[in-house]
């Protein structure tokens, strides 16, 4: 994120110019070294007792105490509320009834020991998600032949810190409470199962026949990994290697070997563009009622709300809640809002509104049961790869210090 601040051309206060914390930059919290006071047009904000942040506002002195004749007013803020002393954005979700806010990660980020440092406080986070390190060109990319290390690297790393373990796409959380994490993978292929993307080329070039198909779903999804993104925009079913050769049994071949192989798992499909009323979201709610009066397990939905700025659909609560109106649970599963870059203080302010309107609409519906931002800083974030001149989608900005964003995200829990 661009850091902008102004400074007083006068020799004499450069030195203190200089000392300032910029806009949106760290100004306290325990540990903290660096100046405590910050540039004009911004005020230095408690977040929780481990950072305070320079924030948009004025940072004139605080009016005097009030007298007996003059009542005190309750204190008035343009930014989200902080979170209670001492807690993260898990801690702040699980006060609010919700099991977890977690975040993706990857292998190739976990040499940076100050990314790991954040990504291991478990009051900030909850709960892990692998990005590739368990689809199947990484888990079996010659049939019959599973690796696990990546895998095994974050499962681990979840089980060290006391987080949940997630499957990214398709499928709900898991608890790792198994003493062996191999057999968890050897149980739980764990990324996503039945996906068009990133398949090897032995399962997307193979020409096998129906019966054959079957088969190696059910060995490939042999637990928690189901089914991702299965619908075009217009609502159509994908064309791929699984619905060309099976249909639309493919989604209950794999939900049905998942809950074979783990009775206990939490089985979810899971798509983009279905997080708005429209074509897509009723033919993910109908493919959800057919399922379920056909007695196929199915436990959730995953929604993964990769938005852009000032553009997060009207109706995303009430289409929470037409999702867990059918007896499922609902996640947002890849959380992260993009602005054309560069970012300017109008774009992060709007980012700042947006975060709080997705937690909020998840926070009022009960079965909404968590959060997971795809990946939590914008240094790792997957878009600017993607998507042209696009970025800073993320409430950590790329240096790993919280944005606006990050208030946004504390105030759509109603903290």
């Amino acid at each position: 994120m661009k850091l902008t601040s102004s400074f007083v051309a006068l020799v004499a206060l450069i030195p203190f110019a200089v000392a300032q914390s910029a806009e949106w930059g760290q100004c306290g919290g325990i540990g903290w070294t660096g100046s405590t006071t910050c540039v004009a047009g911004t005020v230095c904000t408690v977040l929780n007792s481990y950072y305070s942040q320079c924030l948009p506002g004025s940072n004139a002195p605080p009016p005097p105490s009030p007298t007996s004749s003059t009542p005190a007013s309750p204190p008035t803020s343009t930014v989200g509320a902080p979170a209670p002393s001492g807690s993260g954005l898990h801690a702040l979700a699980k006060s609010k009834g919700k099991l977890y806010f977690g975040t993706a990660t990857d292998n190739s980020e976990l040499s940076d020991q100050p990314y790991v440092a954040i990504l291991s406080n478990s009051q900030e986070f909850g709960q892990l998600t692998p990005a590739n390190s368990m689809k199947w060109d990484a888990t079996e990319p010659s049939r019959g032949q599973f690796t696990f290390a990546n895998g095994d690297t974050i499962a681990n790393l979840a089980k060290k810190n006391g987080q949940l373990l997630r499957g990214e796409i398709e499928i709900g959380f898991f608890v790792i409470l198994s003493t062996s994490v191999r057999l968890i993978h050897r149980l739980h292929v764990g990324h996503n199962c039945v996906w068009y993307n990133q398949l090897p080329s032995w399962v997307s070039n193979s020409g096998f026949n129906a019966a054959t198909l079957t088969s190696v779903i059910q060995t490939h999804c042999n637990s928690w990994d189901v089914v991702n993104e299965p619908f075009n925009d217009d609502g159509t079913w994908r064309t791929d290697v699984f619905y060309n050769t099976l249909g639309t049994s493919y989604v209950s071949i794999a939900l049905q070997a998942a809950r074979t192989a783990d009775p206990n798992a939490k089985l979810y499909i899971n798509d983009y563009n279905i997080e708005g009323p429209g074509a897509k979201s009723t033919a993910m709610q109908n493919l959800i009622k057919s399922l379920k009066s056909q007695g196929v397990p199915l436990d959730g939905v995953g929604l993964q709300c990769h938005f852009i700025v000032g553009e997060v659909p009207s109706g995303l609560q009430q289409n929470i809640q037409a999702f867990a109106n059918l007896g499922v649970e609902v996640a947002i599963t890849e959380l992260d809002i993009r602005m054309t870059l560069p970012s300017t203080p109008a774009l992060l302010a709007q980012q700042q509104k947006d975060y709080q309107t997705v937690i909020s609409a998840c926070e009022a519906v009960e079965g909404c049961v968590g959060v997971t931002v795809w990946d939590y800083t914008d240094k790792y974030s997957w878009v600017p790869n993607t998507f042209s001149g696009q970025g800073d989608a993320c409430p950590w900005d790329a240096n790993l210090q919280k944005k606006a964003a990050y208030n946004g995200i504390v105030a759509g829990f109603g903290a």
